[in-house]
């Protein structure tokens, strides 16, 4: 079936996944994380979807890149080896694919995301 020509988002409108990724591990704290899928383009390579995390640290591994937009909270994202990245509520940021490294979540969060997954 193929998609409108105009995708709106309501605000997580869909039913949400709960649970943890497969490539994100606990490693301080007991965060938790909710996603709403949104979108799926026609060939199934682009997402769009809405995330929430709860305070607490995850190590997270990216095979794929992500758009980011931080409506909510601050969060410090380290990459393994590199310097940490402060972020918060407002800003706009990329994850490279082969990611790897922290979000330290120290308030809930709430993103906006949209990745390419082929």
């Amino acid at each position: 079936m193929a998609n409108p020509p105009i995708s709106i988002f309501s605000d997580r409108a869909v039913e949400p996944i709960e649970g943890d990724l497969d490539s994100w591990k606990k490693v301080d704290g007991n965060p938790t994380m909710k996603r709403w899928r949104e979108y799926v383009s026609d060939d199934e390579s682009v997402r769009c979807a809405w995330w929430e995390g709860t305070p607490g640290t995850y190590h997270a591994t990216y095979d794929a890149w992500e758009f980011v937009h931080l409506l909510e909270g601050k969060i410090i994202i380290t990459p393994d080896g590199g310097e940490p990245h402060h972020v918060g509520s407002g800003d706009t940021f990329i994850i490279e694919k082969g990611f790897k490294g922290t979000w330290k979540i120290e308030e809930k969060a709430l993103k906006v995301c949209a990745f390419k997954v082929k």
